[in-house]
């Protein structure tokens, strides 16, 4: 990007963000990253997919903050995920926490020093022919992938059990929340 792209950005973005999504903003712009500059490359990509909003705004600066091999992973797999379903919704949740949604969660995406987590809300049920699911194993709901810095992601593979994590929300529509109580006819 640019430099007055990126403050063009900057503003746009805080005009119409939440204070965090400001900081995050502004805290971007300052300090671009390595790759920032190169064309064609992972600062395109997070361009095409920073108009999205808030959200996609703060995973673009969590990206973009993490300077290192864990911020080139979690660009790759959210690259991934975008072409295995350009409908998915970014979200920001559990105080920074990278959110894929598409009638209900599909992944996450955590970041830690030694690993980028990506879990999948219902991976116990998703078929893994692959054998992608490498942490979490025994869980009874979900499943991650854990990846390390050596680790070379199979990109049609990874986009495969992206569709078929949205399929199984497609086809398994969330059950809606009993109320609290309050303000409840008493059924």
């Amino acid at each position: 990007m640019s430099d007055h792209s990126t403050k063009k950005a900057v503003k746009t973005a805080t005009k119409r963000a939440n204070p965090a999504a400001k900081k995050a903003a502004k805290k971007a712009a300052a300090h671009p990253g390595p790759r920032a500059d190169k064309a064609g490359g992972e600062a395109a990509v997070l361009a095409k997919i920073e108009g999205q909003g808030p959200a996609s705004e703060l995973i673009t600066a969590r990206i973009r903050d993490l300077r290192d091999w864990r911020g080139e992973k979690l660009a790759l797999v959210r690259r991934l995920i975008h072409e295995a379903d350009p409908a998915i919704l970014e979200e920001w949740k559990w105080m920074g926490t990278p959110v894929w949604s598409h009638d209900g969660i599909v992944c996450t995406g955590e970041t830690y020093n030694q690993i980028v987590k990506l879990t999948f809300a219902k991976g116990a049920v998703l078929a893994d022919p692959h054998h992608l699911f490498n942490a979490g194993l025994t869980g009874n709901a979900r499943r991650a992938i854990d990846l390390r810095a050596q680790d070379e992601v199979d990109g049609p593979s990874f986009r495969e059990l992206i569709r078929e994590a949205v399929a199984f929300n497609q086809d398994h529509p969330p059950k809606h929340r009993r109320s609290s109580g309050r303000g409840a006819s008493g059924r």
